[in-house]
């Protein structure tokens, strides 16, 4: 049975260490046991991820808004989300790159202040190309906020790499979900200066991700990080390379077809039930809410039972599903959403930990790579989804996203790595 690579506690999370623990001394095992999870941490950097992510999805959220006032297509509006997601894909790597070399632990505090001004700039921008660089000004943010907050979640995990990973994801989808929601109690009656009420929660996230930066300061070291000892039978770098691609590939399938409802999914139920864009976007957010809760139990199911088996079901057990939403109405989508919600979005925590194991001693460029290609596809995605729905229609794009988790077939050439994995 192939085995991972083997790596000491100190390059598991180079290059901080915790502190009264030798981390040339112990072993991953017993760095586990000498300390559990620092919850307050954990905590911090979820609430962060929470109010980073309602932001976010923000602009998603007011595209009717913008669309109805400045005469958009359904290009343009793909173009916004790309905008948004592709200064995040493209920055993501290089942040988490960087800091593999040189921690920066007031870098989430600053990253959020792009944020802080997008939101303003787009509560005051009537020009379709103001409306771009705001967008472009939040997925900056973005880019800056995850890799060094998955690695500071990674940090305060205590071992329980899934769980951590979970907790901080629970934050990023239930912001998510909140955008559709506090868009229609808000931003919809109050229109879209009222965009600029939300900067006070950049504001608050500033103040915590700036107290988090003082926890994590005396924590980094700037040893160089020790050797990464191979196992003799250790995955080959050809495996690795293999075990990567498929999992973007698997990260592909599920990030489109996400991005696809909560890009066009307000669009589909107005066009096709004739529902108001306040319900709509009431029906966006029971989808949302469901995928924060599969990224919840995601983590902890892939450390009982293994990533890979969290991967399978994941991905191919929401497509029975999909296939059905196109046909289903009104109120049969909404339970669908939930189902396709809650078991897709199970997979993520699991599809990043099993990235980070593969590639241990890069942790804060696979985070990167794996944050932004998320991003990327779903940037991407959504504005190829909005070129074909204006040449089709919202229906036709929704038959065609459903067959997306069928690319969950690829699973099964992951390797047997770990109890952690398998």
């Amino acid at each position: 049975m192939n085995k991972p690579v083997v790596v000491s506690g100190e390059t598991l999370v180079a290059p901080v260490v915790v502190p009264d623990v030798s981390a040339a001394s112990v072993t991953p095992s017993l760095a586990k046991m000498a300390a559990g999870p620092a919850y307050v941490v954990l905590a911090g950097i979820s609430f962060s991820h929470f109010l980073n992510d309602t932001m976010q999805s923000l602009i998603a959220s007011v595209y009717p808004i913008l669309k109805d006032n400045y005469a958009l297509d359904f290009t343009q509006i793909g173009l916004i989300t790309l905008a948004f997601q592709f200064t995040a894909s493209l920055l993501q790597p290089v942040v988490g790159h960087f800091t593999d070399k040189k921690a920066q632990p007031f870098s989430l505090a600053i990253g959020m202040g792009f944020t802080f001004f997008g939101l303003l700039l787009l509560s005051i921008a009537h020009q379709y190309t103001i409306i771009l660089i705001a967008a472009s000004l939040v997925g900056l943010g973005s880019a800056v906020f995850h890799p060094e907050s998955a690695r500071i979640a990674r940090l305060a995990s205590g071992g329980r790499f899934g769980f951590a990973q979970s907790v901080f994801q629970l934050g990023g989808s239930a912001g998510t979900s909140m955008g559709p929601l506090l868009a229609a109690m808000i931003v919809v009656p109050f229109g879209q200066p009222s965009i600029a009420w939300f900067s006070t929660i950049a504001f608050l996230a500033i103040v915590i991700l700036w107290r988090i930066g003082l926890w994590y300061k005396p924590q980094i070291t700037t040893r160089k990080a020790a050797a990464v000892n191979l196992h003799p039978d250790a995955l080959s770098k050809r495996q690795v390379t293999i075990a990567l691609t498929v999992l973007v590939a698997l990260l592909f399938s599920k990030q489109l077809y996400v991005s696809s409802l909560s890009s066009y999914y307000i669009f589909y139920l107005i066009d096709r039930f004739g529902v108001s864009t306040q319900t709509a976007q009431i029906y966006l957010f029971i989808f949302l809410a469901s995928n924060a809760v599969g990224a919840f139990f995601g983590g902890p199911l892939g450390d009982r039972f293994g990533r890979k088996i969290v991967i399978w079901f994941s991905i191919l057990g929401a497509l029975p599903f999909t296939l059905a939403l196109p046909y289903a109405g009104l109120y049969a989508s909404a339970v669908l959403t939930v189902f396709i919600g809650v078991i897709i979005s199970s997979t993520t925590s699991s599809i990043i930990v099993f990235a980070q194991e593969l590639v241990p001693h890069r942790f804060g460029m696979i985070s990167g790579v794996f944050f932004g290609v998320a991003f990327g596809i779903g940037g991407l995605g959504a504005a190829v989804l909005g070129k074909l729905a204006d040449h089709t229609s919202i229906t036709f794009v929704y038959q065609v996203c459903a067959f997306l988790p069928a690319i969950g077939l690829l699973a099964v050439f992951l390797p047997k790595m770990s109890n952690s994995s398998h």
